[in-house]
């Protein structure tokens, strides 16, 4: 096996553990040495693996005697660094970052619609408030909208479907940020986002499954009309 990919090689081979079901999270690695001579492969290679983990949010490495490799689960976190990055280097066409926004939001409003608790509803009404009292704010407006969807996401009761609306609401975060920006009447954007973003809450809390998936599409697909995201 060439040297420099006995790496992929150990990744592989936790990665299998992972499916079969061998590894489960909160479990930890064999300790380096131990580890490389198990897989023999070179300690540099351990090493390395370890380190690609650890960016895809599949381990977390404690210092120290008693610290060590252990599996854990940072999906939302490993998502969007994978989708922001990609989204950077233009390997998504931004159309088809809009069409599985619209197709994830309906189902993160319609099961925040029919799982959100109390608090799920004030999370969400409180980033709308925020908004609506900070539009001067494009920056601060901009975090709260991108607050206001993850909220959403987390009341669907669907971790899943939460993670990835979560990751992918992210990872457009600076995109959004830069229209905002570039809007020539931001006071009417701001306007319009408002009232859009309220729909959406109060379809959601009112329970209302079919006209809160349908606000959230209506909001997404109107944003994206008036910035002209995806335009080249």
């Amino acid at each position: 096996m060439p040297r420099s990919r006995t790496y992929t090689y150990v990744i592989d081979q936790v990665d299998e553990q992972i499916v079969s079901g061998a590894l489960r999270v909160g479990d930890r690695l064999p300790p380096e040495r131990e580890f490389a001579t198990l897989l023999g492969v070179g300690r540099g290679a351990v090493r390395e693996a370890i380190r690609v983990l650890e960016a895809y949010g599949v381990v977390r490495t404690d210092p120290g005697p008693e610290g060590g490799t252990t599996l854990t689960s940072m999906p939302s976190e490993a998502l969007t660094q994978v989708l922001r990055l990609h989204i950077g280097l233009a390997n998504f066409p931004m159309a088809d970052v809009i069409e599985a926004r619209a197709m994830l939001e309906r189902w993160s409003a319609r099961l925040a619609a029919r799982h959100g608790s109390a608090d799920d509803l004030a999370a969400i009404e409180h980033e709308l408030l925020q908004m609506e009292n900070g539009r001067s704010d494009r920056e601060a407006f901009n975090e709260h909208d991108t607050a206001f969807h993850v909220a959403i996401a987390r009341a669907s009761n669907n971790r899943l479907v939460a993670d990835m609306t979560t990751a992918l609401r992210d990872s457009i975060r600076s995109l959004v940020l830069e229209s905002f920006h570039g809007h020539a009447d931001w006071p009417a954007l701001a306007e319009q986002l408002c009232a859009d973003h309220r729909r959406v809450f109060e379809a959601i809390a009112s329970g209302d499954e079919s006209a809160a998936a349908d606000a959230v599409e209506e909001h997404i697909r109107s944003a994206y009309a008036t910035l002209g995201w995806g335009r080249a």
